[in-house]
């Protein structure tokens, strides 16, 4: 799970998402792309049953701030720290919620109350 930096925060509706494609690996349980996250848990580990110790990314669409660090590719071909097997992109926001038949709210929802 992305640890952030304590300082990002989600404040308004990003213009753009991150998705991973079906190229996430996980990097085999070592992923570089969560690491450039700023976002707390915005980013984070799914196993796969069948074949550990392979799984892969998936982004927090409510978490996601759209800020492009976990992406390799930047402009004019550039090579940028993020994802070394260009399995992020970004895509609109809007292409995102008429996909999943969501709207997005400007804030994160509040995280879960801790039972105890």
């Amino acid at each position: 799970m992305s640890v952030g930096d304590g300082k990002a925060t989600r404040k308004k509706r990003p213009r753009i998402l991150a998705i991973t494609t079906d190229c996430c690996t996980g990097c085999a349980g070592s992923p570089a792309c969560i690491e450039y996250c700023p976002i707390e848990a915005c980013m984070f580990w799914v196993p796969d049953e069948d074949h550990p110790p392979f799984g892969r990314i998936e982004v927090d669409p409510y978490l996601c701030i759209g800020c492009q660090k976990c992406i390799s590719k930047g402009p004019d071909g550039a090579f940028l720290d993020g994802c070394p097997w260009d399995a992020i992109e970004m895509i609109p926001t809007d292409d995102w919620e008429a996909m999943h038949e969501i709207a997005l709210p400007d804030l994160p929802p509040p995280p879960p109350a801790i039972a105890g």
